[in-house]
């Protein structure tokens, strides 16, 4: 990361911090295989729409989510695809340390 002013940090921060709320990383996930409504998402997460609603206005303020009206629905889609790429990248690197983990605790077991 190059020198950045902290106003730009900020940004980044707020960016981060989006991404840090569950709910929000499952529509997210949602909506990496195709554009949804709000209703269709709500259903698909189990969430009311008023909370569905409410995060993804949060996450088309930051840019991760683009909206589309089309008569009386508003359809959403990812709007930054390196959203994307990103939690790809966050999931291997978890996915690797459990792995570490789970045989190190099975080395461990070994010794008992």
């Amino acid at each position: 990361m190059k020198q950045m002013p902290p106003e730009a940090l900020e940004q980044v921060a707020a960016y981060f911090q989006v991404l840090a709320e569950p709910t929000r990383l499952r529509i997210l996930n949602l909506l990496s295989e195709g554009e949804l409504n709000v209703g269709e998402l709500a259903q698909a997460c189990g969430y009311t729409a008023a909370n569905t609603s409410r995060h993804l206005s949060l996450m088309t303020k930051h840019g991760l989510v683009a909206r589309e009206t089309r008569g009386t629905a508003v359809y959403y889609s990812l709007g930054d695809e390196s959203v994307h790429a990103l939690c790809d990248l966050v999931c291997g690197n978890i996915a690797r340390r459990l792995e570490r983990d789970a045989g190190a605790r099975a080395a461990f077991a070994k010794l008992r």
